[in-house]
This record gives C-alpha cells, structure tokens and sequence, in this order.
C-alpha cells in the first residue's frame, strides 16, 4: 500500500529551512533518488548494495542523534519515497509475475530500512501518531518477512512495532484502522512465533489479543479465525502423541468458538451475522472431524445435529451426512449409516468428492456386506446427477479392496468382486469412460479390472477371474494401440478356461488372440490347448509353428518339452527338443546349454521301451560333439564336466545292460562302446577312479559284437574284428594294471578281477581265433593259468571251446583240459562229472590228433583215468562214463590184433580189464574178457 506524503501545514512552513547540510543526509538521499530512478520494469535489479549503502548511512547518523525536527522531518520524508517506491516496484512485479525470492527479499530489506529511518526519525512536529505509523511499517515489513520465511527479522520487526506502539494509550486510540493494527499486530507476532515451534508463546499472544477486540465483530472473526487456523495446523502437523495433538486441537478450535459466540452480541449488521454464522459453522465441522479422529462418536452426532438444527434452516454442508455417516458407523449403527448414504443420492447439492469419500468410509466399516449398498447407491447418482469417470474408478478400487483377490478372505472377495463385475458392466457406467477425455481413468480402471483377474487367478479361482478379465476387456479402446493389449486380455482368458477344463473355449480366445497378435506367446498357448486335449499330432505341428514366429526364442522349445513331460505327452516332447538340437547345430544359443537338452531328451525316451534306437542317437550324438569341439567347450569344466561325464557313461552302462538282457546285442554293444568313451574321458580327468568300470565297458563291449553274430545271422566283418582288437588292447592293459594294483595294495576287491579276467581271456581267445592267431590264443590262456582268476570251471569252458568250437584249437584245448583235470584231481570233493567229461574230451583229441602218431599219448590219458579212479566210493565216478572208458579201451585192441600188434593189442585189453574191476555192474561183462585173454594168449602162444 503507498502511503501518502506528509503535507502538514507545519511540514510545508519548515520545508525551506528543512534542506540538511549533513553529508549523511545527502547521502541517504542520494540513494534514495538513486532507488527511485531504477525503472520498475527493469528485470533483476542489484537492490543488496544499495540497502546495504543506506543501513550503513542509518548506522552512522544514529551516532548524531538527537536531531532538530527539520531533520526529523526530512527523515520522514526519505521514507516515505523509499517505501513507496518499494510499493510501485512490488505492485509492477504481480502485474508482470515476474518476482523473484531474490528480488522481493531485497525490497523487504528497503522496507526495513524505512521502517528503521522512522525510528531513528522519531517523533516531529507535525507527524500525527508517529509511533502509530512507524509500527505500521515494521507491521507490513514483518509480514513480508514472514512470507519469505525469514521468521527472524519478522519476529524482529513485530516487536519493535510491538515495543513502539506500546507508549500509545489504547484506550485514547478512537481510529478504527488504527485498533486493528493493534490486533493485527499480536495476531502476527503469535503467527511467527507458532512458525518457529514456540506455540505456548504463540497462543500467549493470542489470548492477549482478546484484550484487543474494541467490540468489533470483524475482530472476533479474525481472532477467531486465527485460534481456528492454530488447531488446524496442530491436526496437519500431528506430531508426537496422538491423544494430545487432538486435545490442543480441540481446546484451540473451543476458544474459537467461544470467540464466535460472543461476537455476535457486537454483530451490527445483517452480513456481520452470517459471517459469524458461517464460520461458527466452519469451526463446529472442524470440531466434530477432531472428535471423529479421537474416536469420540457421539459428541460427533452432537455436533452434526447442532448444526441441523441452527438457525435458519439448518447447515447443509456437504461433509456432515459423511461425518454423520461415520460417526454411525463408529457407533456400530449401520442401518443410521445406510440412511445417511442413501440420503446423499436425493441431495443434489453434494460434490462428487464428498460422496464418493462416504462410499469409501461405509464399505470399509461395512465390508462385503455393504458392497451390495455401495453399487446401489452408485446407480441411483447416475441417474440423480453427472457421476465422473474418475468417481467410478474410485468406487470400483474402495470395493476391490486392495488385495485385489489375493488376501484371506477368499469368499468376501469373490463377493466384491461379482458386485464390481455387475457395476462395470452396466451401460450407463461403460458410456462415462468413452471418448478421449476419459482415456486416463479407462486406463485406471482397466488395470483395477485386470488386477482383481490376476489376483483371482493366483489364488486358483479361474471362473472369478475369467469374469473379471473378460469385464476389464470392456474398457480397452478399439484402436490399433488396443489391439495388443486386447490380445494379452484373450491369452489370459485362454487360461482361465484352460484351468476350467474349458478346452473348445480356451481355443477360441487364442484363435482371437492370434488374429490380434500373432506372437509367440500365442503360438505357445495354441499348443498348449492341443496338449490338454490330447492332439498330439496338433501339438508337434504347433511346435513347427512357433519356430517361424518373429519373435520365437528357442527357450519356448523347452519350455513345450516341460509342459509336455507334465502332461504325460513324451513324443511331443521329444519332437520339442529334438527342434532344439537343430537350434544348436545351427550355432544359436540358449540360457539352457546343449547337454542339458540332450541329458532332457534322453531321460524321456528312456522311460518308454523301443526308444533304445534313438537314445543310441543321441548318446552318440553328445559323444561325437564332445569330440569335435572339446569335453571342456561341451560338457563344461571341472566339477560339472565330471558330473556330466559320470551321467552319461552310467546312462550308457545301463541302456547297455538292460539291452543285454534282452538279447539285444547289437545295441547293446553300441551302448557299452559310449559307455567306454566317457569312462575314458572321466579317467583322463580324474585318473584311475574309473579304470575298472572302463575296462569292464570295453571288455563287455567286446563280448557283446561277438553275442550279435546270432542275433545278426552274419559273421564279425574284418573291421569289426579289428576294432574289437583294439578294445581287448586297451582293457587287457587296464586289467594288468589293475591287476597289479591289486597285488600291491593287497586289496580286498581283488574277487571282482576273476570273473572279468575270464571274460577278457575267452572273448580275446574268440576273436584271435578269427585271425588264426593261435599263438596268440596259447599265450592268452598260458597267462590266465598262471593268474590267480584261474579256476576249473573257467578252464572247463576254454577247454571246451577250443576243442569243440567253429575254430578250434587241439594245443590250447589239451592245455585247458588237461589244467583243469589236474586242478580238480587235487581239489578237497573233486567234481567227478566234469572229470569224467574232461577225461573223454581228452581222449578224443589225443585219439583225433596224435593217435595215428601216438598210441601211447592215449594210452597215457586211459591210465591216468585209472588211476583217478583207483580207490573211489561206488557211483562216486559216473558209471556210465567208467562203462565208456572200459569199452573204449577194450575195442582199442581190434585194430592191432588184425594188423597182428599182439604187444598193443594186449595192452589195451589189459586197460580194459583193468578199468572194468573199478567200474560196478561190469563184473560179467570182465569175466568176458578175462576168458577172451585166456583163449588169446593160448592161441597165439605159438607166436
């Protein structure tokens, strides 16, 4: 406000004697001038220097006080110019908006200045009300101060103010203007003190204000405002003790109305009584909010029922049907709540805001119980007033809850939100959201919608949640930009009905969805619908289908194969991760590595029989890679290399095995070839741990190409005898070695070497027996007489077959046969069955192979049959074998009786004879041959 320029009589007869020769003056003035010539347009003037200048000025003219009243007067008057020029300068600077902190901060310190120049002044004749006016100008000052946050020179200028207008009688003051300076004056100093948290000296002041009221309305309603704005701000901050911010708070806004109520004894006019009435109003609600907070509910209907019944008709201010509302509900009174609400349907004069608050207050004292209310209530504002579409997303969201679906309550929320589902889908709802003003609270309630879905959905409950996607669909905007969102909507419609068993309509909403968007994810939901319904042909198409969309990633390969594995669908996922191979071929990859896939793949062929072609393949497929790029490149390095390996080859052993045991030696052999391999590589990585497992895959690998002759009705071809030369190389150096190990360590496993021992010796006798190789054949079995595997048994069998195999050899035949008689001969309870059938084996091959050469070679064979015998229990030496033997060697005799070897023939009659004493049952049948020698030897006496 400018203030008018002194012009007394006194000031204009002293004005020519009032031209100061104080240098200081001049100065003062000269800035003054200085200040005033600054265009108030100008942007950012530099103001600092200048109030400094002049503060500085002030400084050193107080050293000269007292002053002459011309001086005084002048002094007046550069203030004067200097305030009114900050009031032109602030007044160009709202017009324009263009003040700054800076700027306004630098005209409040020229005011300061003024105002301090007026106090240096101090009084003059002819100044009315000095002290008066100069508190006026630390009054506005400290205001500014005050709005600049600057609450210490504020505090400082108000109690200058407060200091100088104190000299003045306030009982002689009659000026209107200057009375509610004296109450603006407290009210302000309490304003900058309750800033600076010394709120017992702010409401200190206050009450010394009520001293201060001169009988006028307009000062009770400021004062009363005043107490009124102290407890709101006590309510805002809350700080500290709950309980006690609301007491202060309530005790605050009691004085304010106590102020109210007295004032209107001083109300003179019409318009004074209904402002006294409004705010007495204003203060009532604020009061029954606080009773509200302190849980004090029927002081709250007290006060909503005062203001009812005031004069006048009544306060019908929008917020107390919902204080009223809530003050019910508080009380437990829930059909007085419902009143309430449904009364703001009928009142037309309630904002929007208010009644959607009560809504949220009632459902959330109400709860699912009052969801059924809450969407009447909505429905009959549509038709009473326009209800915006904001409004509607705030309703839907207090109904919804926050939980979406997804808390405790399981039935409370399926409640909610079959009403939500009701509301959104009304016509008259669905029209507030159309247009593209509304796009933003669409948007909002598309996401509530869609939120309610999902948390249904996470808690298994896909017909809620198939309800609440389709109605979050109603709220999408058929645009191009819709289109992918409307998409994503019939994919998680899709699973909905597929956790319902809802096959035909899950395939329905992903036909939709991929005429939308052909992506990926909707490919994938395709298959997965041919998966529940058991298509397994559909499904290993849709695989193909899903590698030519555009934003495939070979992940969605595995992920097929899991679902598939889930729903029990091996060739589907087979055929997946047989796609996945030929991703790694390609050179592309995944987050899942190539031996996983195939460690997968072969897992699930292996739980199904006639898959062992394929596993082969497969197996085969891991080997061959592990060779071209390197075990550490393929299978990984250190601990996950060796736990790969270790699956592998086991995975290798037991398909071998178990093809085995189905005479299925082909695959078998296969197999067990791999199995080699990768216990080959583990023993490179881990030294002699594997050795055993590695000889014994290499040896059984051998033995099963032999068992596939029959299998094959086709002979070993030379590279297959080659290459199981080889094998028996490789594992009949890994057997020494263990061999010896064994011998040293003395090791208790040492019962594991015999049975693998024979098995290495018989199937290398066999394949160098295909080479003619019968050198090779003798040292084999020489070296396994010599070892401590060697048994009759094993002797038995090599005897016999290279006595009476496809290729067989008389040496080593005799070596094994004749090993064998011997070990049995010496054992504690000989086996005199296998004696007997070594003792004939042996015969025929003496008799076959040196019997033309020989005679005594057999002869030697019957004798040591006799000797076996000598001494045996009866039957203890099979009879029928004894009986042989007796035959045999009588019959030997014929031959050279004819040719007239009288010596020979004898001799062998006289074996004859001989075993015939040993053999029971035969005692007629020697008495034969006894009374044959005697006529032999009569009739060739002679000779």
């Amino acid at each position: 406000m400018r203030i008018a320029e002194i012009s007394t009589p006194e000031l204009r007869r002293a004005q020519p004697d009032a031209q100061p020769d104080d240098p200081l003056t001049s100065q003062i003035e000269s800035l003054v001038k200085q200040f005033e010539t600054i265009p108030v347009t100008h942007p950012r003037p530099e103001l600092s220097p200048l109030a400094a200048d002049l503060r500085r000025c002030l400084s050193q003219l107080a050293e000269h006080a007292p002053f002459p009243n011309s001086l005084k007067l002048h002094l007046w008057k550069l203030s004067y110019r200097l305030w009114n020029s900050c009031v032109d300068r602030s007044n160009a600077s709202s017009i324009s908006s263009s003040s700054s902190s800076s700027s306004s901060s630098d005209q409040a310190k020229l005011r300061h200045v003024a105002a301090d120049m007026l106090s240096l002044a101090g009084s003059a004749a002819g100044v009315p009300s000095p002290e008066v006016k100069t508190a006026f100008f630390y009054h506005k000052t400290g205001i500014i101060w005050h709005d600049l946050k600057r609450f210490d020179l504020a505090a400082d200028c108000f109690e200058k103010a407060t200091e100088i207008i104190s000299k003045v009688d306030v009982g002689t003051v009659k000026d209107a203007g200057q009375r509610k300076l004296f109450l603006d004056l407290q009210i302000a100093r309490s304003r900058t003190a309750w800033e600076v948290s010394n709120q017992i000296l702010a409401v200190t002041l206050l009450n010394r204000s009520k001293c201060l009221l001169f009988g006028s309305s307009d000062h009770y309603i400021a004062l009363a405002n005043q107490y009124l704005a102290f407890g709101k701000s006590i309510l805002e901050t809350n700080k500290g003790n709950e309980a006690r911010c609301f007491k202060e708070a309530l005790k605050l806004m009691n004085d304010s109305l106590d102020l109210c109520e007295k004032a209107f004894s001083t109300a003179r006019m019409r318009q004074e009584t209904v402002n006294l009435k409004g705010l007495k109003s204003r203060i009532l609600r604020f009061i029954a909010a606080v009773h509200l907070q302190m849980e004090e509910y029927e002081n709250v209907i007290k006060c909503v029922r005062i203001l009812r019944e005031s004069e006048g008709g009544g306060d019908n201010h929008p917020s107390l049907p919902v204080l009223a509302m809530k003050a019910w509900l508080g009380l437990g009174r829930h059909d007085e709540a419902e009143k309430e609400l449904r009364g703001m349907v009928v009142n037309k004069g309630i904002p929007e805001g208010v009644w959607v608050s009560a809504v949220e207050a009632y459902f959330q004292s109400a709860g699912t119980a009052g969801a059924e209310t809450v969407k009447g209530v909505f429905l009959g504002l549509l038709g009473r007033c326009h209800v915006s579409a904001a409004a509607a997303v705030t309703v839907v969201h207090r109904v919804i809850g926050g939980t979406s679906g997804s808390g405790g309550d399981v039935d409370g929320s399926r409640v909610r939100a079959k009403v939500v589902a009701e509301l959104v889908s009304d016509d008259r709802v669905i029209a507030l959201f159309s247009g593209d003003a509304t796009a933003k609270e669409r948007n909002a309630m598309h996401a509530l919608l869609w939120n309610c879905a999902a948390g249904h959905f996470q808690l298994k409950d896909y017909e809620t949640s198939a309800e609440m996607f389709e109605k979050s669909m109603l709220f999408l905007p058929c645009d191009i930009e819709g289109r992918a969102v409307r998409a994503k909507g019939f994919r998680v419609l899709c699973l909905c009905r597929l956790g319902l068993s809802q096959l035909d309509r899950a395939e329905e909403y992903i036909n939709e969805a991929h005429k939308l968007e052909p992506n990926i994810a909707s490919a994938f939901l395709k298959f997965k619908v041919y998966l529940q319904k058991n298509d397994h042909s559909a499904a290993i198409n849709q695989i193909q289908a899903m590698t030519i969309c555009l934003d495939f990633a070979p992940d969605f390969l595995l992920l097929s194969a899991h679902e598939a594995v889930a729903c029990h669908a091996l060739p589907v996922a087979v055929a997946s991760l047989s796609n996945l191979l030929n991703f790694y071929a390609l050179g592309k990859s995944t987050a899942t590595s190539d031996v996983v896939v195939l460690r997968t793949l072969i897992t699930i062929l292996s739980q199904d029989t006639g898959n062992e072609p394929e596993v082969v393949k497969f197996i085969k497929h891991a080997n061959d890679r592990a060779s071209e790029i390197g075990v550490d490149c393929y299978f990984g390095k250190d601990e996950v290399a060796l736990r790969e390996l270790k699956w592998f080859a086991v995975t290798s052993w037991n398909c071998g095995t178990s093809a085995g045991k189905k005479k299925n030696f082909v695959l078998c052999a296969e197999f067990l070839r791999l199995a080699s391999n990768f216990y080959s590589l583990l023993v490179d990585m881990q030294g002699e741990e594997h050795s055993l497992l590695l000889c014994k895959s290499l040896i059984f690998t051998v033995c099963a190409m032999i068992a596939s002759e029959n299998e094959r009705e086709a002979s070993l071809t030379e590279i297959e005898v080659k290459q199981a030369l080889e094998l028996l190389e490789r594992a009949g150096k890994i057997l020494k070695s263990l061999s010896t190990r064994m011998q040293l360590n003395d090791d208790k496993d040492a019962a594991l070497e015999p049975d693998l021992n024979f098995i290495y010796t018989f199937s290398a006798y066999n394949i160098h027996g295909r080479i003619n190789d019968s050198r090779s054949q003798q040292i084999l079995v020489k070296n396994f007489v010599s070892s401590r595997a060697c048994t009759p048994g094993y002797l038995l069998q090599i005897g016999l077959a290279a006595a009476q195999g496809p290729r067989p050899n008389p040496e080593v035949a005799f070596l094994a046969l004749s090993q064998c008689l011997s070990q049995l001969v010496s054992s504690v309870s000989p086996d005199y069955h296998n004696v007997s059938l070594i003792v004939r084996k042996l015969i025929a091959l003496t008799s076959i192979y040196k019997g033309d050469t020989d005679d005594d070679a057999v002869y030697d064979v019957y004798k040591q049959a006799y000797r076996i015998m000598i001494g045996l229990k009866e039957g203890e030496y099979p009879t029928e074998e004894g009986k042989w033997l007796v035959t045999t060697a009588w019959n030997r005799a014929a031959i050279p009786i004819r040719v007239g070897q009288l010596d020979v023939a004898k001799k062998w009659m006289k074996v004859g004879i001989e075993l015939a004493g040993l053999v029971p049952g035969m005692e007629t049948y020697r008495a034969c041959m006894e009374d044959f020698i005697r006529g032999f030897d009569k009739k060739f006496a002679q000779h």
